[in-house]
């Protein structure tokens, strides 16, 4: 039984205790409903409350069908529901950022607002296992270093939880037919000029038909396995971070140049990645070119040196340190 499979995630991963309230994101496809259902059973049992968000992203003609089947949904069951529209294409452009990643700001941006207005503590998203698997198969073509092979985990920050996480795309769509929920289907899923719906639409079945017909399950282990070798990893890299750093504000982080260049190449990596994530509070598309281009500019040792290897970043050496510069503040 799916729930039993939902139930076990939550337990084992610690993910919803008594007395927690909430946010579940919900767009109204087969995933988000399912784990809708799978909440009302479970709230009793567990002892928690949660209202339900939605983003009408007016990206397709049928959002509003979407909107009103949320809201149908909630209405029926007694749920609050919270609605946000917004142009996600529009502030695409005006923000020159792609489609997926303003979606996701905008989305989480609204989930923390809702957690903030009424106190609730958890965001729940309905990513599944081929959700993850999609993610680790994207970060190896893009090239990413372990940390990206690792996927979607099942609770970020502690306050951040996919409870569908452990549950196949199959299993979901199984649930939604023999429940009769009939969810909405997002046409754009099967749009294959992004990347991910490629990765999922195309190269999936792929492997699958070529390769191993357990390829969900066989790179979910694999990250699993890489999850805790990263872990490890991280903890050495967290100890030589705290003994180069030398400042650290929203406008920039400052590292010791020698000591950096002492450090082991892998440390070398982690700790770039971790400084720039911890500068912008999110991934801003640095990969393994960026990372050793900074290490090639940092083992030179020249004063007044830099690199800007996007537009939100600049990579400063003076003084015999590394300057992490945040370009938004400093245009």
């Amino acid at each position: 039984m799916l729930e039993e499979k939902v139930l076990q995630t939550i337990t084992n991963n610690n993910l919803i205790n008594s007395g927690d309230c909430v946010i579940l994101g919900v767009s109204g496809g087969p995933d988000s409903t399912c784990l809708l259902d799978i909440f009302l059973k479970l709230q009793k049992e567990l002892n928690f409350r949660f209202v339900v968000a939605h983003i009408n992203h007016k990206i397709r003609k049928e959002a509003i069908k979407d909107q009103e089947y949320v809201q149908t949904l909630c209405k029926k069951n007694n749920i609050s529901c919270y609605i946000k529209h917004a142009d996600i294409t529009q502030i695409a452009k005006q923000q020159k950022t792609g489609i997926e990643e303003t979606g996701r700001k905008i989305r989480y941006e609204f989930f923390e607002e809702i957690a903030k207005k009424i106190g609730a503590n958890k965001i729940a998203t309905a990513h599944n296992k081929n959700d993850k698997v999609e993610t680790i198969l994207m970060n190896l073509i893009r090239g990413s270093g372990i940390s990206g092979l690792k996927g979607i985990r099942p609770v970020r920050e502690k306050t951040y939880i996919k409870p569908l996480i452990e549950c196949t795309k199959q299993e979901i769509e199984q649930y939604c037919i023999k429940k009769e929920l009939n969810p909405q289907i997002d046409k754009t899923n099967f749009d294959n000029t992004y990347t991910r719906n490629r990765i999922r639409n195309e190269l999936i079945p792929y492997l699958q038909k070529e390769f191993n017909p357990q390829i969900i399950e066989t790179i979910s282990k694999m990250g699993e396995i890489i999850t805790r070798e990263d872990e490890y990893i991280q903890k050495q890299m967290n100890k030589e971070y705290k003994q180069i750093i030398i400042q650290e504000n929203e406008e920039k982080i400052v590292l010791d140049l020698k000591k950096f260049n002492n450090l082991e190449i892998v440390i070398k990596n982690r700790i770039i990645l971790y400084t720039i994530n911890k500068l912008f509070n999110q991934n801003i598309g640095i990969e393994t070119k960026h990372i050793q281009d900074i290490i090639k500019l940092c083992k030179r040792n020249i004063g007044n040196k830099y690199l800007i290897p996007n537009k939100k970043v600049k990579i400063l050496i003076k003084n015999h340190q590394i300057f992490f510069i945040n370009n938004s503040q400093h245009p």
